[in-house]
């Protein structure tokens, strides 16, 4: 074989490997998933809330792989979300006590946060509030990609 053939073979094997070693990240969270809380199940543990706010896809550091989506209640003993979030893996809930809508800021402002939990649905999740926390401290909640460091929606709650 020459060696311009044996190179567009290398070449095109690696793009194609790559390839399928992207889609397998991006669809693995999505097979792994748990069912997601029902609708009723998201009415019964959100109508004690203390505070709602919107996810939205509009935030400066969400794009087309990255965003939520829906409605977040609080409550004293959880954080229900009632909507979409892109799929993806190892997503943490955060609090933060300024509005972030970036890596950057998210990054800057890490350390006064307060991770709640993990979300491990992306239609609807519901997530048990540590008894330790106070959420008048706070004024946001955060979805946040912890494996590649990626923001992938907040909203403003008070």
């Amino acid at each position: 074989m020459k060696s311009k053939t044996i190179a567009i073979l290398l070449v095109s094997h690696l793009f194609i490997g790559l390839i399928g070693f992207a889609v397998g990240i991006y669809s693995l969270p999505i097979l792994t998933a748990p069912k997601s809380p029902s609708e009723a199940n998201l009415a019964a543990l959100s109508k004690d809330s203390l505070y709602s706010a919107q996810f939205t896809r509009q935030l400066a550091g969400s794009d087309f792989l990255h965003w939520g989506d829906g409605e977040v209640s609080l409550t004293n003993t959880h954080i229900v979300f009632s909507g979409e979030l892109s799929p993806g893996p190892d997503f943490k809930l955060y609090l933060s006590p300024k509005f972030v809508e970036s890596e950057a800021e998210f990054e800057k402002l890490k350390p006064s946060m307060q991770v709640i939990g993990e979300v491990n649905t992306f239609s609807n999740f519901v997530v048990t509030m540590p008894a330790n926390v106070d959420l008048a401290k706070y004024n946001t909640v955060i979805v946040w990609c912890e494996s590649f460091g990626e923001f992938i929606s907040a909203a403003k709650y008070r």
